[in-house]
């Protein structure tokens, strides 16, 4: 019955940190109105008939600030490129030279900026969510354990465990968001 504990509260912290990884990588997507290859992760481009990505096809680099530059390794698919970022509604249109697509990254207004902190935030209480409702599965299966004969004051100890995982969680989420929030309204 302990190992079976044991596993779940593993379990419990695994998805704690996938909840993290989640929150990293949708901050990464949230643009501060400097140039980060980052904000092209997840972009595919039609590449001899099935969806590639981008970072596959291309050398993804930021010569400047405002500026992300793709070089793609065959020429052939400068059009492909610049269809995928269209069809991503990143709001930046591609130029294209012939030999590489630069994005210029416009500079963010003030209420653009507002609105980006809002994303960010909102992204953080998404991922606060989902660690509470992995607290409340770990907290109901420790109720049945011990309803099953499990120790109570061994089960009240790990309630009290899996509720100091939560707040170490959430204190991360808060940083993340924290840190996301200063670099957003960085002019």
């Amino acid at each position: 019955m302990i190992e079976e504990i044991e596993l779940q509260f593993m379990q419990t912290a695994e998805s704690f940190d996938k909840a993290i990884e989640h929150l990293v990588f949708e901050l990464n997507k949230i643009r501060a109105g400097k140039a980060s290859p980052a904000m092209l992760n997840g972009l595919m481009v039609e590449y001899y008939g099935s969806p590639t990505p981008l970072s596959q096809v291309a050398n993804i680099s930021t010569p400047d600030a405002r500026t992300i530059s793709i070089q793609p390794w065959e020429k052939k698919t400068l059009a492909l490129i610049e269809k995928a970022i269209f069809e991503a509604n990143l709001g930046i249109t591609p130029m294209n030279d012939g030999e590489v697509v630069r994005l210029m990254i416009p500079p963010m207004s003030e209420e653009r900026r507002i609105t980006m902190v809002k994303q960010a935030k909102a992204a953080g209480e998404e991922s606060k969510v989902g660690i509470r409702a992995h607290r409340h599965k770990m907290l109901d299966f420790l109720k049945k354990q011990v309803k099953d004969g499990f120790p109570e004051d061994m089960g009240k100890r790990k309630e009290d465990e899996v509720q100091k995982l939560v707040d170490q969680y959430s204190a991360k989420i808060d940083k993340l968001i924290e840190v996301k929030e200063k670099d957003i309204m960085t002019v």
